[in-house]
């Protein structure tokens, strides 16, 4: 009889989940058939408009006129404005996109895309959208937080233009780190008092919202790792793996300002992972000390020239502006 039961658990699940899989490629589906549907009614009016270009207010005239027949027949969904949307869709998506002839996201999604002026800029997001497949929140927020030109500035203009083709792409350490980090998510007043400790347990609890913050690739596997040699013991605050890079990401808290101390201990870190933890078709470990405030020279003098696994970012723990992030990135 329990044998029984548990066959049809496991069925009943197997069912569930073939459903809720018909469920979301029907959606899918009606997605991409209502975008591809509102692209060529902002074609269909752009072409009638230039038809029309020698009377100034007749493309103005025509949307109005469009908005209350198609209200009247179809009701809700064509005001002005949203007709208005349909026709900046088309204008700016018939240059030529990267994902665009598919139409992969929402049309919130592309109503968001199309608010970002720069083409390039506007092709990563829409790129990173659809490949991490971030809601229409998570979107916002990374534009918000200016991912796109943390990610610029540390490239030259050839890896900028892959960006904007290719979206985000891991081929060296450097790819996978950012400068600042912006954990926002987790709470915490810019000026309030917490310890390292407390700023990992809240890493922990937003867990899902850290990884979404690190980017592509990263797996979680560890927290107070400890280490031991010549019966000393050490602990690695959090432990991730980049499944991309083939890596494992060492991260360790740091409060206040970065001291030299703190790099000589994540070198020694990454050396025992190396030596110690890395299989042979894995490739060198990466550290990445987040602080409240690093020295630039510091940061240069105690690393070696050759530097490709150490790396020290700001973090900030909220929002900032946008000219105060701005200002902030151009500093680094």
């Amino acid at each position: 009889m329990k044998i029984q039961q548990t066959n049809s658990n496991s069925l009943f699940e197997n069912i569930a989940e073939l459903l809720n899989e018909a469920r979301r490629t029907v959606l899918r589906s009606i997605n991409k058939t209502m975008v591809y549907t509102y692209y060529e009614i902002g074609r269909m009016i752009v072409e009638d408009e230039q038809d029309g270009k020698d009377r100034a207010d007749y493309g103005k005239q025509l949307i109005t006129d469009i908005s209350k027949k198609l209200t009247m027949e179809f009701g809700k969904g064509f005001s002005v404005t949203n007709i208005k949307q349909m026709r900046s869709f088309y204008q700016i998506y018939s240059k030529g996109q990267t994902l665009s002839d598919e139409f992969n996201l929402s049309w919130s999604h592309y109503l968001k895309l199309m608010r970002i002026d720069d083409e390039n800029e506007r092709r990563f997001y829409e790129i990173e959208s659809y490949k991490n497949n971030w809601s229409l929140r998570e979107l916002q927020r990374q534009y918000d937080t200016a991912l796109y030109t943390r990610l610029a500035l540390s490239r030259n203009k050839d890896e900028i233009l892959k960006l904007s083709t290719k979206g985000q792409i891991l081929e060296q350490p450097q790819d996978a780190v950012k400068d600042p980090y912006i954990l926002e998510f987790l709470g915490l007043n810019e000026y309030s008092e917490y310890s390292e400790s407390d700023l990992e347990q809240k890493l922990i609890d937003k867990l899902e919202h850290f990884l979404l913050e690190l980017g592509t690739g990263f797996t979680f596997v560890a927290r107070q790792k400890r280490i031991t040699f010549e019966e000393k013991h050490f602990r690695i605050d959090l432990v991730f793996y980049n499944r991309i890079l083939k890596c494992f990401v060492l991260i360790d808290l740091k409060i206040g300002e970065l001291k030299h101390q703190d790099i000589g201990q994540m070198q020694m870190y990454v050396n025992y992972y190396d030596r110690k933890m890395r299989l042979q078709d894995e490739n060198k470990t990466i550290g990445i000390i987040l602080c409240q405030d690093k020295n630039e020279a510091v940061v240069q003098y105690t690393l070696p020239e050759n530097n490709e696994q150490i790396f020290a970012s700001k973090y900030l723990t909220v929002l900032p502006s946008k000219e105060t992030l701005k200002q902030l990135l151009e500093n680094n």
